[in-house]
């Protein structure tokens, strides 16, 4: 009996654990779930037919005895520990499966797996993941076609549904990791614009964005994800002259979000002073030369803004001019704007989130240029089944599958961008309702 062992049950596992536990009953499969909280590992899997365990990857003996009880292991703990877990599974002779970026060192494990015959299949979620199979199937298209791909940019992004929080001026809240999300573009971006290789600091990055217009759903704002360059090889798009991907906002969002940035406060390489007795508007102050000015004043000096501005209307419903305690005993700039924001941003009761992903290829075919845009939306059912937990949990879940039924058939570590993953996840999400629409 196959035993498939998830590790992690925070808020992108529900989705994915459930889909498991289903086809554990189908299947006649084993089902364990494990979290540093056995407590949360219980609550994911509910009265499904599943064992809750505690795991640490950190604690090497208990690890190895849970890892190697499996046949697949699916991890959604924290990215930087995924390398742990891999050696693990290599030790042990078992698959393993992420939704996270493929590191350097997942990549060095790459002969090895071949020798012993596994599968580390990672970025298989939603981005990186669907983005990438939803791709690759129209770059496959266009090319079986005779068309020779000349532009490739693909955005993709976590919101919040229309009817969720009406008066939030973000149209944002934390649908995933928040610190990923206070953290996010700290590494400079690199893409390629009509032949030429761009370069985007961090400190420039959310005031050079790109407008997207997703048919049916309206105007959003982009800005590029880290190194876009690393996917020419991986979509084999050697010799294209605009290859962008990038992360999608609603329109605002970026010009608000660069006052945190200049301003300071995403910054995680110092612990700052006094923070147990700080309070939003003080954390702010800190990072400002007042001279007889207001917070609000120095900012309007500092970026060309009026008082009633849109950018200091989304930072004052956040709360960062409020005399609220922060309520942390110490932190880091970045984990204190997190700790602010989560106050406002976290998903409440009812709330839904909203999946927007958006592709455009330009490709000559017949000595003509063509265009295809193509676009992929999801909502969420409420605060737990979210459709962050959908798209990332699904495609995890589906892969899983296809590899106990002997269908996926390649080893080593890699990502889903060859035809036999993404045809049949592609398939199964488009059941689920999860599909891409080309317009």
């Amino acid at each position: 009996m196959a035993n498939i062992l998830v590790l992690g049950a925070g808020r992108s596992s529900s989705a994915l654990i459930d889909y498991i536990i289903k086809q554990a009953e189908k299947f006649e499969w084993r089902v364990t779930v494990g979290d540093v909280s056995k407590q949360a590992a219980e609550t994911r899997i509910g009265n499904g037919k599943a064992t809750a365990i505690s795991f640490d990857i950190q604690h090497l003996e208990l690890s190895q005895a849970a890892i190697g009880s499996a046949d697949v292991v699916i991890s959604l703990i924290p990215a930087h520990l995924h390398s742990l877990v891999a050696k693990v599974c290599l030790a042990e002779g078992k698959h393993l499966l992420t939704a996270s970026y493929v590191s350097p060192e997942m990549k060095s494990f790459h002969d090895e797996t071949l020798q012993k015959g596994l599968l580390f299949l990672n970025e298989c979620g939603l981005d990186p993941g669907i983005d990438h199979m939803s791709a690759m199937q129209v770059i496959d298209q266009i090319k079986s076609e005779g068309g020779k791909l000349t532009s490739f940019e693909s955005f993709t992004g976590g919101l919040i549904a229309p009817e969720t929080d009406p008066e939030n001026p973000w149209r944002y809240k934390f649908t995933w990791n928040p610190r990923n999300v206070v953290m996010a573009g700290q590494s400079t971006a690199k893409y390629l614009q009509n032949g030429e290789y761009k370069f985007i600091p961090y400190q420039q990055l959310f005031q050079r964005i790109t407008p997207v217009t997703v048919p049916g759903f309206g105007a959003y704002e982009g800005y590029a994800n880290r190194n876009s360059l690393s996917y020419l090889d991986t979509y084999q798009l050697q010799g294209i002259k605009t290859m962008l991907r990038g992360t999608l906002r609603n329109q605002g969002y970026c010009s608000a979000w660069n006052i945190l940035v200049q301003v300071g406060c995403c910054d995680d390489g110092y612990w700052m002073e006094n923070v147990a007795s700080m309070t939003h508007r003080s954390f702010i102050s800190s990072f400002l030369d007042l001279q007889g000015e207001s917070i609000e004043e120095k900012l309007e000096l500092m970026f060309d803004l009026k008082f009633d501005s849109e950018e200091l209307k989304r930072l004052r419903w956040s709360g960062l001019f409020s005399d609220e305690l922060v309520g942390l005993a110490n932190g880091t700039p970045a984990q204190i704007l997190e700790h602010i924001l989560n106050k406002k941003w976290k998903l409440q009761a009812g709330d839904k989130d909203f999946i927007v992903m958006w592709h455009r290829f330009k490709f000559l075919k017949d000595g003509k240029e063509k265009e295809i845009q193509a676009y992929l939306t999801a909502k969420g059912d409420d605060e737990i089944s979210t459709a962050m937990a959908k798209t990332v949990g699904l495609p995890l879940g589906i892969a899983a599958k296809l590899l106990l039924q002997g269908k996926i058939e390649q080893r080593g570590v890699m990502i889903p961008v060859t035809r036999e993953i993404y045809e049949p996840v592609l398939e199964e999400l488009s059941e689920l309702g999860i599909r891409l629409i080309h317009g």
